[in-house]
């Protein structure tokens, strides 16, 4: 009886987080604003409407605090899954589409397939959580790759000492997951595959969110962007 009123619970949970997707999208006036709102929940089904919702409340946040400088596009990572599954979208925000879902790599001391740790300290080799916005791009040992700037103290703030960014790398493919049983590992950076990593480094560098999620109770309780958000307030 308990297991089934849990399951009840659960169901009922992720029915709000999908109504408050809905919400968080939508614009006042009208009923197409309406299914823009809905559009977007419907194009990303493999996107968690947790996750989502999540990522929605902390972009919102930045945006209020005028932390960027792009508010129609939004990255979702979730690292509760597993790397051989795709778990990087890219959202408009405008047309309400998911340009981008894709694979993506998390930092070697994070875990094998699944990352379940997670650092803010340089060398730790470990992928870091909360909300960054992209910045500029530049060429390095990696080709193209994005710098981030973490924007939660003690969380990911020191993203751009450390040099965590977006690049792509050949470990990152469903043909080296089908091989290994996981993807390769970064230093803390979030790899994509070589071809898609020049495709959305163009859509998303320039001042857009970037919101990395796992159910790490602490940080989801103490996040600047994810509670009551002061509009002047540093994160």
């Amino acid at each position: 009886m308990r297991s089934t009123e849990r399951r009840h619970r659960r169901g009922g949970l992720r029915i709000l987080a999908a109504a408050l997707v809905v919400i968080l999208l939508t614009p006042v006036h009208g009923s197409a604003a309406d299914l823009r709102g809905a559009k977007l929940a419907a194009a990303a089904p493999t996107l968690d409407p947790d996750v989502l919702a999540l990522a929605l409340r902390a972009a919102s946040c930045a945006k209020q605090k005028r932390l960027l400088d792009a508010d129609d596009t939004l990255t979702v990572i979730d690292y509760s899954r597993p790397s051989t599954e795709r778990r990087l979208w890219v959202l408009d925000l405008r047309s309400r589409e998911v340009l981008f879902e894709e694979l993506v790599a998390h930092g070697r001391e994070s875990g094998a397939d699944r990352a379940t740790r997670f650092s803010n300290d340089s060398g730790s080799h470990q992928s870091s959580l909360g909300l960054f916005v992209t910045l500029d791009e530049y060429r390095g040992r990696h080709g193209r790759s994005l710098r981030l700037r973490g924007l939660e103290p003690g969380v990911n703030d020191r993203a751009l000492e450390r040099a965590l960014v977006i690049h792509g790398a050949d470990y990152v493919s469903d043909a080296f997951g089908a091989r290994h049983g996981r993807l390769g590992r970064s230093f803390g950076c979030a790899a994509l595959s070589r071809d898609v990593a020049p495709k959305v480094i163009d859509r998303i560098r320039g001042g857009s969110a970037v919101f990395a999620y796992y159910p790490d109770r602490d940080w989801l309780a103490r996040s600047a962007f994810l509670g009551a958000c002061e509009e002047n307030a540093a994160p």
